[in-house]
């Protein structure tokens, strides 16, 4: 089988040839191009004649899965899959495998980060620091004693609660489904509305697909209160951003931490969330570390050696 590494996953290429070495051991042909690209008649050439292609975040539309006669398999070194042209791969029988877990101890500790960073005024402290100001007035809060509110308790959304609950918070989440590993750590379900009305801390970690594009809508962003530290390092678009910036230059929420935005950065001047007030924005980076990468590296490589095994794992449906 032809399998191409379709753009580079942020490993080394000493890792890349060990991960490697076992397909061209068992007489595979191994392709890997070391940019990125978002041209379509590009990424066909790419994929053309590969009956295995890795990709990671970059879009991998549906008309290229459909210029793709030999496609049989694509192995995703990412944990959503909303970049891809996911309908066209059912229609032509292409399994999609991503690489879910990599990433969960990474973000989880971004999220603790930017819980800081809001509460301690972080990002401030450092302008005064520079303009010749001193502390007065910026010390903030402490996590310890508040309340967290995580929407979506998944993998990254337990992480993240673990680590808040260490921090001496209390944990609440809304999430369709309950476990009693989280009862079991003190964590309460509540409604989605009790969750947003009732936390200090607000983390987001949802994945992102038709039933959750804009669940935290205007009347969701009202129900916080006035001094509430949001943190978004799911998706953008789960997120009215508008709403979200209108009501932080309204002194309606206390502060935003963004990982994520409606598109991927760089981020247009005119977007609502640059100009807003009591923000801090860093540019889809919550999924990178050194680590995840390397974890990254070896999950989608052994998707691929599991699939050529004829037991797949990590099935997206």
């Amino acid at each position: 089988m032809k399998i191409s590494l379709l753009e580079p996953i942020g490993v080394s290429q000493a890792v890349l040839d060990e991960l490697s070495q076992g397909l061209k051991d068992r007489g595979h042909e191994f392709c890997y191009y070391d940019t990125k690209t978002t041209d379509l008649e590009e990424l066909k050439k790419r994929t053309a004649g590969c009956d295995i292609a890795m990709i990671a975040n970059n879009p991998y539309p549906a008309e290229v899965v459909e210029s793709a006669d030999a496609l049989k398999m694509i192995s995703v070194a990412f944990t959503g899959i909303d970049h891809i042209g996911v309908q066209a791969c059912r229609d032509k029988n292409i399994m999609i495998c991503n690489a879910a877990g990599y990433s969960n101890q990474t973000v989880a500790e971004l999220v603790i980060g930017m819980a800081i960073a809001g509460l301690r005024n972080v990002a401030k402290a450092n302008d005064v620091v520079r303009k010749g100001g001193t502390s007065a007035g910026i010390g903030g809060r402490e996590i310890c004693g508040r309340t967290v509110g995580i929407i979506g308790l998944g993998k990254i959304g337990m992480v993240a609660a673990k680590l808040f609950l260490a921090f001496g918070a209390k944990v609440i989440a809304y999430n369709r489904s309950q476990t009693e590993e989280a009862k079991a750590l003190g964590i309460e379900y509540k409604s989605l509305d009790e969750v947003l009305s009732e936390s200090d801390i607000v983390s987001l970690n949802m994945p992102l697909n038709d039933s959750t594009r804009g669940f935290i809508s205007a009347d969701k962003i009202a129900l916080m209160k006035p001094d509430t530290v949001f943190i978004n390092c799911a998706r953008g678009p789960i997120v009215d951003n508008a709403a979200l910036a209108k009501a932080l230059n309204e002194d309606k929420l206390g502060f935003a931490c963004l990982d994520v935005f409606d598109m991927e950065p760089p981020i247009p001047e005119d977007y609502p969330i640059l100009s807003a007030k009591n923000t801090l924005l860093t540019p889809h980076q919550a999924f990178i570390s050194e680590e995840s990468m390397i974890r990254r590296a070896k999950i989608v490589f052994d998707n691929v050696y599991a699939y050529l095994d004829g037991s797949p794992v990590n099935v997206c449906k």
